[in-house]
């Protein structure tokens, strides 16, 4: 049996990140650069991270295209458009820092795109009051990847790539490492750390249509902080991005990036409207992501989308050299999908599960969790989005905040003088994975996965209801039963069914949490749109923060600062869920 020639290895390190995209390999270089003793580890390819996918721009209030920028106008922009769902504090953290990040990137070495003096560029992206948005062509988030694993390795970094992390480890309530698994040849790995950083991305795969590839952004970072006792802070505030791809069904939900709106397009319906004028007269096509998602939403829904159930997005109209200089991305992914040349075709798309806004509660200055030993950073974390991220705003925070969590984990760790362990926790860990190894049950990983990711699409989309919310938590139920009877099957081809049926048990607490969460905001307010409470309330200006042992408890949100607070316009409602 494949199974029986598991071994298993063990490692001791001062911190162990988990994720090698952006934010777990900013940290880790920051633990390095520090003299701090580290070790990444991801469960897929590091040059293939969640990061990659990044296309449009990172933000910085660079002043390099409109002088009169500053940090505080991208913090009160930020502010407002989370609908002040937004902690003040993080948010001001991540504004004061967003030029040192980009100055850090620059000392990497990243080849930002530049104006002729050779001032970095920056454009504008949907609801920033100024140009602050760098970017390198439509690939950012690949070149900061890129960017980010060369300094890694000229620091020696050490980075084990195909490990997948199934348990934290815990005693007397603090983290001392974590058990998992390599996907390849079932290696069981413990790792012995004083400090974890989770960076392993959020949930939004847990919807049909998504921008996240099978597997990844299941939900990993949820059941492992959850687990180990922390709890999630507003898991219902989901991003769904209005420009995801519709064919071929295998990709189906695959981004094409703001930027194409950023730099000029047109979104049209199928009758030729260009429907925006309906929903944000004002801005249109660049209004925010949660008012462009819901307009196309409300355009299909009412019988004037296409006939495959979609909006058409048009950069036709634009000069040829534009389009494959600042969108060469999206030039080529619809090429190489639909053999679609954008220069002289519109592209069919719709509303696509993009970003988990919310995460696992964090403290709002240092990203520490309620567990001591235990930090969450990037998409896996809460704080700086509220219930609406602005565009370009994911790449920064990941870098100031792998800066900052690099630093607190290193202080952490060189301040212990002992750490617990428990056998029984590892042991309890191994046992978790044999057993798995040992189901022969019926039903099939995939499967459920693919089920809950229906009941999410139906019940917990763009707009959603109590009906079908509680519908969605009742066949949740259902589907958390079935999966008592799994059949886990290792292949000559490695352990990729045992690492699903992890991805399972991290989707279903998603989901749990997400759908119980939506039920909880009884009102529309940014990307959660309830049909049945079309107004926001002002009694819900909280965080929800939930855990499987308390369930739900709202938390205040502190005051916004003066200097902040007097850059923010109202926030309108046009465009909303109005009756």
């Amino acid at each position: 049996m494949l199974e029986n020639m598991r071994n298993e290895q063990q490692i001791s390190t001062s911190v162990l990140v988990i994720g090698t995209g952006g934010s777990g390999l900013r940290a880790a270089i920051e633990l390095a650069e520090a003299g701090t003793d580290v070790l990444a580890v991801g469960k897929r390819p590091r040059h293939d991270a969640h990061t990659a996918l990044a296309a449009g721009g990172i933000n910085a209030a660079l002043g390099t295209m409109d002088a009169e920028d500053s940090w505080q106008q991208h913090a009160a922009d930020t502010i407002k458009e989370s609908y002040f769902l937004a902690d003040p504090r993080t948010v001001q953290v991540v504004a004061e820092g967003a030029a040192r990040g980009i100055e850090d990137l620059e000392r990497y070495g990243m080849n930002f795109a530049r104006e002729t003096d050779g001032r970095i560029s920056q454009r504008f992206f949907g609801a920033h009051t100024f140009r602050r948005t760098a970017f390198a062509g439509d690939y950012t988030g690949l070149e900061i990847q890129r960017t980010l694993i060369k300094r890694a390795a000229q620091l020696q970094v050490p980075i084990l790539d195909t490990v997948y992390i199934t348990e934290l480890l815990t005693a007397e309530g603090r983290i001392f490492g974590a058990y998992g698994f390599d996907v390849n040849d079932g290696t069981g790995y413990l790792i012995h750390a004083d400090a974890v950083i989770l960076a392993a991305g959020g949930h939004n795969r847990i919807w049909r249509r998504s921008s996240s590839r099978r597997d990844e952004n299941t939900g990993d970072s949820f059941r492992l902080a959850v687990q180990a006792g922390a709890r999630l802070r507003d898991p219902e505030l989901v991003q769904f991005h209005p420009s995801g791809i519709i064919e071929p069904e295998s990709d189906a939900g695959t981004l094409v990036s703001e930027a194409a709106r950023g730099e000029g397009g047109i979104l049209t319906n199928a009758l030729g409207e260009r429907f925006m004028a309906r929903y944000d007269a004002k801005r249109m096509e660049l209004s925010t992501r949660d008012r462009v998602a819901l307009a196309a939403y409300t355009e299909i829904r009412e019988g004037r989308g296409t006939e495959n159930g979609g909006v058409w997005l048009d950069v036709s109209h634009l000069d040829r050299e534009v389009i494959m200089k600042r969108l060469p991305r999206v030039y080529q992914t619809m090429m190489e999908l639909q053999m679609l040349d954008i220069t002289e075709q519109k592209m069919e798309i719709a509303p696509t599960a993009h970003y988990s806004m919310g995460g696992v509660w964090v403290d709002p200055l240092t990203h520490a969790t309620e567990v001591p030993g235990l930090y969450a950073i990037g998409e896996a974390s809460s704080g700086l989005h509220g219930a609406n991220r602005l565009g370009g705003n994911s790449l920064i925070e990941l870098l100031v905040f792998g800066r900052i969590v690099g630093q607190h984990a290193a202080q952490y760790s060189a301040s212990l003088a002992a750490q617990p362990r428990s056998a029984q926790a590892v042991a309890d860990a191994r046992a978790r994975v044999a057993e798995l190894l040992g189901s022969r049950g019926q039903e099939n990983v995939r499967s459920l996965q693919r089920a809950i990711r229906d009941l999410m699409t139906e019940h917990a989309g763009v707009v959603r209801d109590e009906a079908g919310l509680l519908a969605g938590l009742a066949k949740l139920e259902r589907i958390e039963q079935r999966m008592e009877n799994v059949g886990i099957h290792p292949d000559i081809a490695g352990y990729q069914d045992l690492a699903h049926a992890f991805d399972l048990k991290s989707s279903a607490l998603a989901a749990r949490a997400t759908l119980e969460a939506a039920l909880e905001r009884r009102e529309t307010r940014g990307c959660h749109n309830r049909s049945d409470y079309p107004a926001m309330d002002p009694a819900l200006q909280v965080n929800l923060v939930w855990s499987p042992s308390t369930g739900i408890t709202r938390e205040a949100i502190p005051e916004i600062p003066e200097q902040i607070a007097e850059l923010i316009t109202e926030v309108s409602q046009e465009g909303k869920l109005v009756e």
